[in-house]
């Protein structure tokens, strides 16, 4: 049988670490992590997109001092890219939410907890006091209010807004592959995990018996949702939450504040001009809108509209050149999901160390290849469009 050393080994990229571990999960949990929305179609083309641009090199260039250490918000980070939210984490591997939130912290790059969480936002600050919050709030003025309270109580620094899901997306695959919220133990969905034993007993279990029922944690300031409640449905989704209910949280929040979702310069200039000191450029990893662009696309024309905003860009990132594409283009940072829950299913903590440093080290290569000595030195001149 093959050890957790021996499957790690087998991880040369962050593309390997979905490969490894699709067989350990049931093929309903599986989906939920790696589907994206309708067809796919955006989910697929925010890989496409990078196809655009092709790189330059410089040569016979000094680049034995080279770095890829980052400022953002006032800190310094190891390397130009964090871990994004990803909602229900703890469901898919063990703890994810924590296991994540100390290979980050080890790592010294950023880690996001979403919302839509079953580990409360208390107890991830013990994994990582320097950990972000993206909420999904309701348009209730009073919960706001509650809420920017509570997550101002835990120390976080960085509140994330999550503002592209008016709605709930249209996941047919999910549907397909018997994953749905709330959750319904159907004879399906159980066979699904009986035959994933080390999910059912390594995750589903250990769950069961260190939380109880888990909970949606983090949407409001009390109340957690069950995940087995019809309440958790419509949790994420208010169609009704405006750029009014955005700019409340703006005088609230006294800490840096960061609206993500953002696929359009007129949006981010409003953003700008409600003081958000940054946003994230996001088509939520292909799982909205099946039709819309990648955040590639629109970047450039995004930075312009910027201002004096950090601009962060996510979706679809899985390799160091894509980091330094999206950095030539404007960007400030990158925040990458996926590949970091599957490392977690693989190996926990220790195989998010790992993928950190694979994505590391393939900038650093990149970096070094092109002829340049640090993140700061990346610009347009880089590019050539395919």
């Amino acid at each position: 049988m093959a050890t957790g050393a021996d499957r790690l080994r087998q991880a040369l990229s962050l593309n390997d670490f979905q490969r490894l571990a699709r067989p350990r999960l049931p093929r309903a949990v599986y989906g939920y992590v790696a589907n994206g929305c309708e067809a796919g179609d955006a989910r697929d083309h925010n890989r496409a997109a990078f196809a655009q641009w092709r790189m330059v090199t410089r040569v016979l260039r000094d680049v034995s001092a080279r770095s890829q250490k980052t400022s953002l918000f006032g800190a310094t980070y190891a390397s130009p890219f964090g871990i994004a939210p990803m909602g229900a984490s703890a469901v898919v591997a063990f703890d994810a939410d924590n296991r994540m939130a100390r290979a980050a912290r080890a790592a010294n790059i950023p880690f996001v907890l979403s919302a839509n969480s079953i580990t409360p936002i208390e107890e991830l600050v013990r994994s990582n006091p320097n950990a972000w919050f993206a909420a999904y709030q309701s348009p209730d003025a009073r919960n706001i209010e509650r809420m920017v309270a509570r997550v101002a109580a835990t120390g976080i620094k960085v509140f994330v807004l999550t503002v592209d899901v008016p709605v709930p997306s249209n996941r047919e695959d999910d549907r397909r592959a018997g994953y749905s919220m709330p959750l319904r133990p159907t004879p399906r969905l159980s066979w699904d995990g009986v035959s994933h034993p080390r999910w059912l007993g390594g995750t589903a279990a250990r769950t069961l018996l260190t939380r109880g029922i888990p909970h949606i944690s983090n949407v409001e300031a009390d109340n957690p949702i069950n995940l087995f409640s019809r309440k958790v449905a419509v949790i994420a989704g208010h169609d009704n939450f405006t750029w009014k209910q955005a700019e409340l949280i703006r005088g609230l929040w006294k800490g840096t504040f960061v609206i993500k979702g953002l696929l359009s310069a007129a949006d981010a200039a409003i953003a700008r001009d409600l003081g958000a000191d940054g946003i994230v450029v996001s088509n939520h990893g292909g799982r909205q809108l099946d039709a819309a662009v990648s955040p590639m696309q629109v970047l450039r024309e995004i930075k312009a509209a910027s201002g004096a905003m950090t601009v962060i860009v996510d979706s679809g990132f899985r390799r160091g050149n894509d980091v330094l594409k999206a950095v030539a283009l404007g960007a400030d940072f990158v925040l990458i999901g996926r590949p970091f829950l599957f490392a977690a299913t693989l190996a926990g903590t220790r195989g998010v160390r790992h993928a950190i440093s694979l994505l590391a080290k393939e900038i650093d290569i990149d970096l070094a290849l092109l002829g340049l000595d640090g993140i700061g030195a990346v610009d347009a001149d880089v590019l050539w469009v395919a």
